[in-house]
């Protein structure tokens, strides 16, 4: 029997890898653009994961180095048996540049020019060493919050107000991102990609989404559009965000979170229709001190479709979002995706206690945040509430003490 042969990889042309790296930015899925190619979905993947899912800068040649028509000169005065402080003149050029040109591709006798000018191109690619590679205390400092499902930006921010003196052991969150995506550098593990927000192992445009434009409708809802000015801002304490994580077997966690202090709190809900989902959400309203909780804004999802009822017993106004626009509640959209690293997708949220949401919730609120300069939303929180004493008294209730 013959060996097969290995199947060859599919080449794509410089044009065509610019076009997959517009169609990726624009949110466009791998089967999508693979269609346009007529290929199947890992060829594409191949090409975008190189580089993590980041687009790669156009790579550009030094105004100081020699241009293919300054070779061409050179090639045309070596046959016509110039010496090289002639041609370097000829040239406005160092004689050692030339000299140089020469011992690199061969001398005199073999130059071309064409050849040289490649041979320049490839030599010219040489990659940055990644600065956590080099610095192996830095890369286990970083490794050790990772771990702790920190976010690279929260890890780059929290090493420059621990270190404000020392540049060496301050590191940016793309540099973090691009040593997990980019394997090839040798930094971190690959391993490492399980405790970030999302696990996938390259990034995906922000402008993907697989809403569609008919999603959720609610009987007299009203719009995100008719919400105060002073919600939107953020500049006071008293507006919620909220949505459902769900899980494996019907299962459902509630998540709501504070606008102004990027609060959280988690509510148990053992069923997905909309009396169980009201009637959880009410019990956990009046836990809340009545001056921090005027509003809430919500997804279209229908387990809100009561939602009078709910205003009706807590007083809190309930706005929604408009149709497959999830990023008008940013704020708990950012949450539930820090959440998911605590309650993986399928996970059966049935067997979670309400222990177990409040010491998750508490974790949360206690790691500093970008937006909060990193301090951290208990912080900020805590800072909002009248007096010491009804902050604790309201974390009792809620079950952290």
């Amino acid at each position: 029997m013959l060996p097969r042969k290995p199947r060859r990889l599919p080449i794509y042309t410089e044009a065509q890898k610019a076009l997959m790296w517009d169609r990726w930015q624009k949110g466009d899925s791998l089967h999508k653009i693979a269609a346009l190619f007529d290929r199947h979905h890992p060829s594409i993947r191949r090409i975008l994961a190189e580089t993590g899912g980041n687009r790669p800068r156009p790579r550009r040649r030094s105004f100081c180095s020699l241009t293919l028509a300054e070779r061409e000169e050179i090639s045309r005065s070596l046959a016509a048996g110039q010496s090289i402080r002639a041609i370097a003149a000829s040239l406005d050029r160092a004689p050692s540049t030339i000299s140089r040109e020469l011992q690199r591709n061969g001398g005199g006798m073999t130059y071309r020019a064409n050849k040289a000018d490649q041979a320049a191109w490839d030599r010219a690619k040489r990659p940055k060493p990644c600065k956590l590679s080099q610095n192996p205390a830095l890369s286990r400092a970083v490794a050790e919050k990772l771990q702790l499902f920190w976010s690279p930006r929260q890890i780059a921010g929290w090493l420059k107000r621990t270190h404000p003196q020392d540049g060496a052991f301050q590191v940016s969150h793309e540099t973090i991102y691009r040593s997990l995506f980019i394997q090839a550098r040798g930094a971190l593990k690959k391993e490492l990609l399980q405790h970030l927000r999302r696990t996938r192992a390259m990034r995906r445009s922000r402008h993907h989404t697989q809403k569609t434009p008919d999603h959720g409708r609610i009987t007299g809802a009203v719009s995100i559009r008719e919400r105060p000015a002073e919600v939107e801002d953020r500049a006071v304490p008293d507006h919620w965000e909220g949505d459902l994580i769900i899980g494996g077997n019907n299962s459902q966690i509630a998540t709501l979170v504070e606008r102004h202090s990027r609060y959280i709190l988690l509510v148990k809900v053992n069923g997905q229709d909309t009396e169980t989902v009201i009637n959880a959400l009410i019990k956990q309203a009046h836990k809340l001190p009545r001056e921090v909780s005027k509003s809430l804004t919500w997804d279209r999802g229908k387990e809100m479709a009561d939602h009078k009822r709910f205003s009706l017993a807590t007083d809190m106004q309930v706005y929604f979002c408009d149709p497959a626009k999830p990023w008008q509640r940013g704020s708990n959209e950012n949450t539930n995706g820090l959440l998911r690293q605590y309650f993986p997708k399928g996970m059966d949220h049935t067997t979670n206690h309400q222990t177990k949401l409040n010491a998750v919730a508490r974790r949360l609120n206690e790691r500093p945040r970008e937006m909060l300069n990193f301090d951290t939303p208990a912080e900020r929180f805590a800072a909002c509430v009248a007096s010491t004493d009804s902050i604790h008294n309201s974390e009792r209730t809620l079950g952290y003490y």
